[in-house]
């Protein structure tokens, strides 16, 4: 039987300036799939749903974002991601519409990037 008290995460919210352009960028990364938009209540789409069929990244419009100010400011949280082929993933990336910053902290482990609401997130080789 399952205790009533044990939770388990239903998925990873995402606030930027485009809630829409965020989705398609990280389901573009992932390949994953865009699956359902939420409407605000005007009826504009405003929050979008990113599955690969297990885990589920739910991206919003926030007319207010603020990128964080990394690195001058520690961050609450950052996703790393792997790859087989980091030099493509990481071309792949900065066509998808990804930045890299200059400060670059991973030396020869780790890429740090920048998505498009200005979230920093990481590359490294799959092991």
């Amino acid at each position: 039987m399952t205790d009533p008290v044990t939770g388990k995460i239903a998925s990873y919210a995402f606030w930027g300036h485009d809630g829409r352009a965020l989705a398609d960028f990280w389901a573009a990364a992932l390949g994953w799939r865009l699956t359902q938009e939420y409407p605000d209540e005007n009826g504009v789409p405003v929050a979008f749903t990113v599955t690969d069929g297990t885990t589920t990244y739910i991206f919003y419009t926030a007319e207010n974002h603020r990128p964080p100010n990394w690195p001058a400011e520690e961050l609450p949280f950052h996703l790393d991601l792997s790859f087989p082929d980091v030099a493509a993933a990481e071309r792949r990336l900065l066509d998808l519409g990804a930045t890299k910053p200059e400060h670059q902290p991973g030396g020869e482990y780790w890429t740090v990037f920048l998505d498009p609401s200005g979230q920093p997130f990481c590359v490294s080789a799959a092991t």
